[in-house]
């Protein structure tokens, strides 16, 4: 376990590194002169003095060759420093710090809400004993997928905040202004959860070890339930690390529809204004997150279905049994 562990931590290192270094290069192919944006404050950058382009060059550095800036940069990513904001010039570590708290609010709403209700809809997809509505219920998780985000939060917005305003449009106050971006961001999410889980319920309803809970007289809530929904859970568990990536993603477009300050909308006008260092920051964060939730989810596969474990065991037997000779074994 231990060397599993350490294993999949050297993975999770060079993801990192190698996001951060794509991301570092990719930014500095952009038609931009960082040393004008600094200048200009974010306004016109035609108007700049080049004497004063040129010593802003040299007090950061954007004098040297990439590869030093690059080698310098990654460096200071090791301590946390992902450089200062072109636009701001406050730390680009501390701005992502500053917005995430908001953003963090909004993906756990949206995952929680995803998770049950597509739990819910997969379930309710093979549990009818009508064979119409299973179909009809079945046809929902790929009508949710289909649908793009903003489109959801975009009639959303007209039905319960122009028409019948029960929630505010915009901002971040309070609880109520919540509701509507987390169902926005959870119904894509749910869809493909709900997906995949009545997709593998459907195979496991078929397998032996659940016509045997029918033979023993199980109800048909028992069968499902407790019988095939844990083990037709294993392969929906799978993409919940890229679904947490797809709600962070999914928040850039959602804070933009329902202006909420946060993350989302922070890389937006990092983006638009070129902010190199910031967007850097962002990417980081992005591949942590993935990181940490395809690690947490690794580790709580045995919780569901021990036989990973066991399987593990057998590949890997221990050093005792691998040096026993044949009449040892025999004996």
């Amino acid at each position: 376990m231990t060397r599993y562990l350490l294993r999949r931590v050297g993975q999770g290192i060079f993801v990192l590194w190698a996001a951060f270094t794509i991301a570092f290069f990719v930014l500095y192919l952009l038609p931009s002169d960082p040393a004008a944006l600094i200048a200009s404050g974010g306004g016109e950058v035609s108007q700049v003095d080049p004497a004063q382009l040129a010593a802003l060059r040299a007090e950061y550095g954007l004098d040297r060759p990439l590869l030093v800036q690059y080698g310098d940069a990654l460096l200071a990513a090791l301590t946390g420093d992902l450089g200062t904001s072109y636009v701001s010039g406050a730390s680009a570590t501390s701005m992502v710090a500053q917005a995430l708290p908001e953003t963090l609010k909004l993906t756990g709403a949206a995952l929680v809400l995803a998770v049950v209700g597509g739990t819910a809809v997969a379930v309710a997809s093979v549990f009818p004993r009508a064979r119409f509505l299973r179909q009809a219920l079945s046809a929902l998780p790929p009508l949710g997928v289909a649908l793009p985000t903003f489109f959801v939060g975009l009639v959303l917005l007209q039905w319960f905040s122009f028409r019948v305003p029960v929630f505010p449009a915009i901002g971040n106050e309070g609880a109520v202004s919540l509701v509507l971006p987390t169902i926005t961001l959870a119904v894509p999410a749910g869809a493909q959860l709900a997906q995949i889980l009545s997709r593998s319920l459907r195979g496991t309803l078929g397998e032996p070890y659940v016509e045997t809970a029918w033979a023993k007289g199980a109800s048909r809530t028992r069968v499902h339930l407790a019988h095939a929904l844990r083990n037709a859970a294993i392969p929906a568990f799978t993409v919940l690390g890229v679904m947490v990536g797809g709600l962070l993603g999914g928040a850039v477009v959602t804070e933009t529809v329902f202006s909420r300050v946060g993350l989302g909308r922070l890389t937006v006008q990092s983006v638009n204004q070129q902010d190199v260092p910031v967007v850097l920051a962002v990417v980081v964060l992005s591949a942590l997150v993935f990181v940490v939730v395809t690690l947490v989810v690794d580790l709580v596969y045995p919780l569901l279905d021990p036989r990973i474990q066991l399987r593990a065991e057998r590949r890997s037997p221990s050093p005792r049994t691998a040096t026993l000779r044949p009449d040892e074994v025999t004996a």
